[in-house]
């Protein structure tokens, strides 16, 4: 039964601090406020993290797993072409963006931004959830390209770095402009030029 309480414990201070972290970022977000939010005392955040920057690790691999079969619940859908299966994704996350009114966008992306330069703990992590995503994107474009349906002018491992790279900016430029025109633009120039077969 006690670990039972601990894992639901853990697991709403990783869910609260994922939220604050995805509207302030990881410089904003306090200890405390995560603690207020889950309505427990100090020790139990050192009871299951060493430091803020072990918790930032370990939002990183909660967002990553709960995302993960996200993604691969999207691109590996057997009964959708591939193409279409990366329009569903963009269409996904277009929905999610004008429902938050072009606020939070990607926790990864976020902290990317934010903490590369500032912690190379945090960047490594960041970089290997980043590729994992990426091999997801690869996959899905090499069987398009298979199919017939996606150009193959360059190979599916540089195709999805650029897809995602441009994703990735287009929720950042969409955030700062409180807008989604540069999703309406990155889908319009990616499936109609770019992924579109000659």
């Amino acid at each position: 039964m006690g670990t039972t309480v601990k894992l639901d414990t853990k697991t709403a201070l990783l869910q609260a601090g994922k939220e604050i972290m995805l509207e302030k970022g990881y410089s904003n977000t306090g200890i405390q406020e995560v603690l207020t939010a889950v309505g427990v005392p100090k020790g139990s955040f050192y009871h299951y993290f060493d430091s803020k920057e072990d918790f930032a690790l370990r939002i990183i691999e909660y967002a990553d797993q709960m995302y993960g079969v996200k993604l691969a619940s999207i691109l590996k859908s057997s009964d959708v072409t591939p193409l279409n299966r990366l329009k569903n994704y963009c269409k996904e996350g277009k929905k999610n963006l004008t429902e938050q009114e072009c606020g939070g966008g990607c926790l990864i992306g976020n902290l990317s931004q934010e903490m590369s330069d500032q912690s190379e703990t945090l960047r490594k992590a960041l970089d290997t959830v980043m590729s994992r995503w990426k091999e997801h994107f690869t996959q899905c474009i090499l069987e398009g390209q298979k199919a017939g349906e996606i150009n193959n002018a360059w190979s599916a491992t540089k195709m999805a770095e650029f897809f995602l790279s441009s994703w990735e900016g287009t929720l950042m430029r969409a955030k700062s402009i409180k807008s989604v025109e540069p999703v309406n633009i990155f889908i319009d120039l990616m499936f109609n030029h770019i992924l579109k077969t000659k």
